[in-house]
């Protein structure tokens, strides 16, 4: 399967998924602890992770997908939320749990 579909079979199949360098357990960078960090602040239970550092292809093709340069990419319903910035201050505005409670109550 190509990456580019590998990408989307992803998306899919997970209503919530963050890209990151790492896993939620044992993040390889800061911004993708605080990504981890925040999402879990706002009652994440269905994250799904992808360890970019564990597939080159993923790691090499995901920015030209999301059009997003940087990892983490925080995806909601295959929709591109934003990297650990944006996660972070939807998370510190209260944003982040309502879209995560809409995304998990399917």
């Amino acid at each position: 399967m190509a990456v580019m579909e590998r990408i989307k079979a992803e998306l899919a199949a997970q209503p919530v998924v963050l890209f990151m360098k790492g896993t939620p357990e044992w993040p390889m960078c800061g911004y993708s602890q605080r990504a981890v960090a925040a999402l879990r602040d706002a009652g994440a239970t269905r994250l799904h992770a992808v360890n970019v550092m564990a597939d080159p292809e993923i790691r090499a093709n995901l920015p030209r997908y999301a059009d997003w340069p940087t990892f983490p990419q925080l995806f909601v319903h295959g929709e591109l939320i934003g990297g650990a910035d944006i996660v972070v201050e939807l998370a510190a505005s209260g944003e982040l749990a309502r879209i995560l409670a809409e995304a998990q109550a399917g």
